[in-house]
């Protein structure tokens, strides 16, 4: 059984609050395709760090504010 990222993320709550932006456009804007925005959004896959940063652009925030460090990985 594959152990999900440690990453926690906000995207889906950031879509919907803007407009509700499909997973497509998100994806479109940032330069993946839709099935890796579905990924992110369901904790399966980490983005790479210029996707992180891309995403929140897109939001206008900062990259903390889409993405956070999972609490028991604090070692």
């Amino acid at each position: 059984m594959t152990k999900a990222p440690p990453i926690t993320n906000r995207v889906r709550a950031l879509r919907e609050a803007h407009g509700d932006m499909s997973q497509a456009a998100l994806g479109e804007a940032i330069g993946v395709t839709r099935h890796t925005i579905i990924a992110i959004e369901q904790g399966r896959y980490s983005p790479s760090l210029e996707s992180a940063f891309r995403i929140a652009r897109v939001f206008g925030v900062g990259v903390e504010d889409v993405f956070g460090w999972g609490p028991d990985n604090s070692a």
